[in-house]
């Protein structure tokens, strides 16, 4: 993984593209402290990420309906 910061990204803009299209996850830093603002990865990555599974449900499927409510103390089970 590398880490560049911001100015470097700009400058570098389309070969950080190139990079990240062949599969490199890039930080991006910011700052005299260069603290670490953004992760580029690769779409297919983010695309994996987004699907979460939830070990005895992994294969099921659910929809929550939009009327949904429930309290807090509901959910603690308080």
């Amino acid at each position: 993984m590398k880490t560049l910061p911001v100015g470097e990204f700009k400058t570098h803009f389309s070969e950080v593209i190139d990079d990240v299209r062949s599969g490199e996850e890039i930080i991006i830093t910011y700052g005299k402290k260069k603290e670490n603002v953004a992760v580029i990865i690769p779409y297919r990555e983010y695309k994996k990420r987004n699907s979460i599974k939830l070990g005895l449900l992994r294969d099921k499927t659910f929809k929550v309906k939009s009327d949904f409510e429930m309290t807090e103390e509901e959910l603690l089970n308080l």
